[in-house]
């Protein structure tokens, strides 16, 4: 589906020292060894509690590092041509931080920062050899261990609204008002709610794509996260639809977002 959350990406020095982290809070496992990268990086595939995948973990190197690259989390959107969408981002004001690269097995991909500084990925996957009709799962509202929410942070959410919806088709018809900062911009693709395009960005986010995954029980989450050194930097609060949500940064600084019932509903 175009412009759909595919994929999610984890950007961080040491795995290992988050890994207990996402095993709290989410149930996942985060491999202790990785496949050597090209770069001299190493990735590793999130594995969910009842199995299937959550996304990756790139490991973040000295040389990235020093190259202005810190912790962080990266969405990957769904595109039928990458090239012509990284053509397209470009001639509307983006910049281009990895070129269309493809990858044997995986698919066609691009990294992507928006006028404004956020980065993503798009990709045109290559579904498995043997299930052509496979569709990714990373996404899915209302499971836990799954992402149920896109929220893009931004200084400017109409110039925002209006590159996304050029670039993915989303339509963004629907918004909640935010008092002088503007409008809190509803995105969907293909009809389907993925997430929002805030204005109301936080003294301690960059712009960027925060994911917001899902858990079973908010209170249990945020107990864990700051049990296993994560930072809390909004406290649970109850959003539209009756869930809650909390943000944090993961103990390599990260940022991060939770949402959820209260109590194991589900």
């Amino acid at each position: 589906m175009a412009g759909a959350p595919i994929w999610y990406e984890l950007m961080t020095p040491d795995p290992g020292a988050v890994a207990s982290f996402y095993r709290a809070t989410l149930g996942w496992e985060i491999p202790a060894e990785g496949h050597d990268m090209p770069n001299g990086s190493q990735y590793r595939e999130i594995g969910r509690a009842k199995g299937g995948s959550a996304g990756g973990v790139l490991t973040l190197t000295p040389g990235m590092a020093s190259g202005g690259a810190k912790p962080a989390w990266f969405t990957y959107f769904d595109v039928d041509d990458v090239d012509r969408s990284v053509e397209a981002a470009v001639a509307s004001g983006a910049s281009v931080c990895m070129p269309p690269m493809t990858m044997g097995g995986i698919g066609r991909m691009a990294m992507i920062s928006d006028p404004h500084g956020a980065t993503f990925y798009v990709m045109d996957p290559t579904p498995p050899a043997d299930n052509p009709d496979a569709e990714s799962d990373v996404f899915k509202p209302n499971t836990p261990g799954h992402s149920w929410w896109n929220e893009l942070q931004t200084p400017d959410e109409p110039a925002s609204t209006a590159f996304y919806a050029e670039l993915f088709g989303w339509n963004a018809d629907n918004a909640m008002p935010m008092g002088d900062k503007g409008d809190y911009r509803f995105v969907e693709a293909g009809g389907k709610a993925i997430g929002a395009i805030n204005p109301w960005l936080a003294d301690w986010l960059p712009v960027s794509w925060l994911p917001y995954f899902g858990v079973a029980d908010i209170d249990a989450a945020r107990t864990a996260a700051e049990s296993n050194g994560g930072t809390i930097r909004s406290e649970t609060h109850q959003v539209p639809g009756g869930g809650f949500i909390f943000t944090a940064s993961d103990p390599a600084g990260a940022p991060v977002g939770f949402v959820g019932p209260k109590g194991a509903a589900q």
